[in-house]
């Protein structure tokens, strides 16, 4: 008796054990974006996720490469390195967890350029599988991890640009020895684009802030499962953004921000489209089906504007929405709130974002908590801890100067 390969995945997780989302699958319009290696969409930092998952045009911080490499040549430490962990779906299991470590290195003199870095690691905990006659089950420990590094520049004083080259490895197969499948790690390569613009307008007496950015992420090869014979595309991301910030009195800010994403990934095509009760309409879903299946990367990302049956109406339900504030009070206290929004037959991901952050010359530390609009939602109460070191507050430490 030959066992086929199995592959898991986080979306098959989240529409078998979110009520919310099961029962919006029985609609015959429910169709989110299929994409594979999910996880690098998952918010790595406390802050961008206590603001509801924003960050393209917020202040530039260690964990930007993720919101917008580009705000890396506008930060003001020389440089700065970020661990962020994450336990994932914590209501219904208690060993899955995204670790994420990040940093940047200002180059130069000119304070107009940087290097960064991230490592992530998802783990989706021990997964045990049943046995046959013939083969015995497996304790598995699937997993996703990436690498990257980027560049960023300013182009002049306002205005800067990034890019970040990443390695993606995702190891969600298992084999069965005996029936001579054999299956390994899925690899991708991919790359991302984005640009920052910041300026200090003067609002009445008050030297306010004015920021907006974006970031087209994980441009690249499709990841090909089970030996090839399953490709992915990878989840490639607009991101736009705007941030505002007006001081509230001496050392008293207030950050107003709004992001809006969208995936830039086709739609698979729905079979209610399709009159399959004929053969007619059932050659021409699997027609549309072998297309999607066999579309480049590049070609679904502007296939990703016009591919919805609806129209114009129907494309505006894939963009998702981050509403935040952030209050900070001389840069060492931060309270933070916000809210993410996802259309119900895109995902059906709701939920307000709440978080506070404590910062001394070295260090900096963020926590965060989702509370779920559905309390029957996987993601409800999930927490997220960041931990920050400046290095310009090392170097202060040991004798050096601070960076103006």
């Amino acid at each position: 008796m030959n066992i086929r390969p199995y592959i898991i995945s986080l979306p098959a997780i989240l529409a078998i054990m979110n009520p919310v989302m099961t029962a919006a699958q029985d609609k015959n319009d429910f169709n989110p974006i299929q994409t594979g290696v999910n996880s690098l969409n998952i918010a790595p930092d406390a802050r961008g996720a206590s603001m509801g998952d924003l960050g393209a045009a917020t202040d530039p911080d260690a964990n930007s490469q993720f919101w917008n490499p580009s705000k890396y040549a506008f930060a003001y430490s020389q440089g700065a390195l970020s661990l962020s962990y994450t336990p994932w779906l914590r209501s219904l299991v208690n060993d899955i967890f995204l670790a994420n470590l990040s940093g940047y290195w200002k180059l130069g003199h000119d304070d107009n350029q940087a290097i960064s870095a991230t490592l992530r690691y998802f783990s989706l905990g021990e997964v045990s599988t049943y046995g046959s006659e013939i083969s015995s089950g497996q304790t598995l420990n699937p997993y996703e991890m990436s690498f990257d590094v980027g560049y960023s520049r300013k182009l002049s004083e306002k205005f800067s640009m990034g890019v970040v080259l990443r390695y993606i490895y995702s190891d969600l197969a298992f084999s069965d020895s005996y029936a001579g499948d054999q299956n390994t790690g899925a690899s991708a390569f991919s790359a991302d684009i984005s640009g920052y613009y910041t300026t200090y307008p003067i609002i009445g007496r008050n030297e306010c802030q004015f920021s907006w950015g974006w970031n087209i992420s994980n441009i690249g090869t499709k990841v090909a499962y089970n030996q090839g014979e399953n490709p992915a595309f990878l989840p490639t991301n607009l991101r736009l953004g705007t941030a505002f910030t007006f001081p509230l009195a001496d050392y008293h800010n207030l950050t107003f921000a709004l992001d809006a994403n969208k995936l830039l990934v086709p739609a698979r095509p729905l079979e209610s489209s399709y009159d399959v009760s004929t053969a007619e309409g059932q050659k021409e879903y699997l027609d549309a089906l072998e297309k999607w299946e066999n579309m480049s990367p590049i070609t679904g990302i502007f296939k990703s504007f016009s591919d919805a049956p609806g129209g114009a109406s129907e494309e505006l339900k894939e963009i998702m929405w981050s509403l935040g504030t952030e209050y900070s009070y001389n840069s060492q206290f931060f309270l933070r709130a916000g809210y993410f929004y996802e259309h119900a037959m895109k995902g059906n991901r709701q939920y307000f974002g709440i978080g506070a952050g404590f910062a001394l010359n070295v260090l900096r530390l963020d926590a965060s908590y989702m509370l779920a609009t559905a309390q029957t939602s996987p993601l409800d109460q999930t927490l997220r801890f960041s931990l920050t070191f400046d290095m310009d507050g090392l170097r202060e430490i040991f004798g050096g100067r601070r960076r103006r």
